[in-house]
């Protein structure tokens, strides 16, 4: 059996290694179209490259896939999380858990997992070809021609497609001759574009939970937020933009959020701790310590889009000085004017609809013989490991029926 395997990332590579697994007999050649096996693992978490989450209850699980959740409910009791630990700690690579639950090698370097990935595939039996992209796809009398951009082309009888994500929908024209829906990509993780030159000058000062509303919509998120040089960005922020992202791209990424900085406030609670302040701190200028934890220049930032001097004594600030803090704490208004994305946590939204495949095998329906796995179909993650951990079981799936 000839099996073709298009992507060197995280998917393609699983998958190819399951295949072989799965049918050692088969000639397996993965094909990437760059110079490079795994870039964009290797370059994820900072260079640490977060492997997965440590959610083990799929019902926790799939709520972390704006596209694809209830799909991924089946597909994760074939392979989970655990499932891609024991994996790699079978074959030497120990994973360490953060508190927030994203899971990195001990070793804090992606290297670790991407040899470990071409190490095993080698030894497997797959074939590894870069600089070998594919322009087209051709589906034939029992299996597939694969056009090369070289001009060459070679047949096979099985296919997987895990050649990733693209930011336009002609990313796809190659697979035109499939037939297939393919969902109009846009991006999923990005940060918010907010025009505010005194907030920049805060750029590097994070808050561990604040609440963000985008206004005149239901969405929400609730977690740490950071400022930047740009505007806002954080776990909060990324998992609002993927939830949103269709959403906000409809708006042309102009729209207006609300920022609750302390979200455990009730307005008559935080009113009322104001007051007590302001009695107890009297004589004490507004600007000399920040009485909800926040860092100084946040606080004294705070004050000013107040109206309140950070020299003036609290027994001086007015009602409706109080009144506009307590606003600005609970429900401050941002215009965000745009969007920034960063190469190596660009995911997209869309791709091939999941209508299209058998989620219980990954095979494409229409056409006996292709799969499909991970970021090239409809499916993505929020941030904390949720992508990779989509593509491996998407690719142990399609891998594992591949070679049968």
């Amino acid at each position: 059996m000839k099996i073709a395997v298009i992507g060197g990332g995280a998917a393609g590579i699983f998958g190819a290694i399951q295949a072989a697994l799965s049918n050692p007999d088969a000639d397996i050649t993965l094909f990437e179209k760059s110079g490079k096996l795994l870039s964009k693992l290797l370059i994820s978490g900072g260079g640490r490259c977060n492997v997965t989450n440590a959610c083990f209850d799929n019902g926790l699980l799939i709520q972390g896939y704006p596209r694809g959740n209830k799909e991924l409910r089946g597909a994760f009791e074939q392979f989970a999380p655990a499932d891609i630990m024991n994996w790699f700690q079978s074959r030497g690579v120990k994973l360490k858990t953060e508190p927030d639950g994203r899971m990195f090698p001990v070793t804090d370097r992606s290297e670790t997992i991407a040899d470990c990935l071409i190490s095993v595939a080698e030894k497997s039996g797959v074939k590894i070809k870069t600089n070998a992209g594919i322009s087209k796809i051709i589906p034939v009398e029992n299996g597939y021609k694969l056009v090369f951009q070289d001009g060459n082309s070679n047949l096979y009888d099985r296919v997987l497609v895990a050649a990733g994500g693209g930011p336009k929908l002609s990313f796809f024209d190659w697979l035109s001759d499939c037939n297939l829906e393919i969902i109009p990509p846009l991006p999923s993780l990005f940060t918010f574009n907010i025009a505010d030159k005194s907030l920049h000058e805060m750029a590097g000062i994070s808050v561990p939970d604040a609440l963000i509303r985008v206004t005149d919509t239901k969405l929400l998120q609730r977690g740490p937020l950071l400022i930047t040089h740009w505007g806002l960005s954080g776990p909060a922020i990324l998992k609002l933009s993927a939830w949103g992202a269709r959403d906000l791209a409809d708006k042309g990424y102009q729209f207006s959020i609300t920022v609750s900085w302390l979200p455990d406030y009730k307005e008559d609670e935080l009113r009322s701790r104001i007051s007590e302040i302001r009695v107890a701190e009297n004589k004490k200028q507004t600007g000399t310590f920040s009485p909800f934890g926040f860092p100084a220049r946040l606080w004294k930032w705070m004050l000013l889009q107040s109206e309140i001097p950070d020299e003036m004594r609290w027994a001086d600030v007015s009602n409706k000085q109080i009144n506009k803090l307590v606003i600005n704490l609970l429900q401050m208004n941002m215009p965000v004017t745009g969007k920034s994305t960063f190469k190596e946590e660009f995911v997209t939204a869309g791709g091939v609809s999941l209508k299209e495949i058998n989620l219980k095998t990954m095979e494409c329906k229409k056409h006996p013989g292709l799969f499909f796995a991970g970021e090239v179909l409809n499916i993505d993650g929020i941030t904390g490991g949720y992508n990779f951990q989509a593509a491996w079981t998407t690719g142990y799936i399609a891998g594992i029926n591949l070679g049968l």
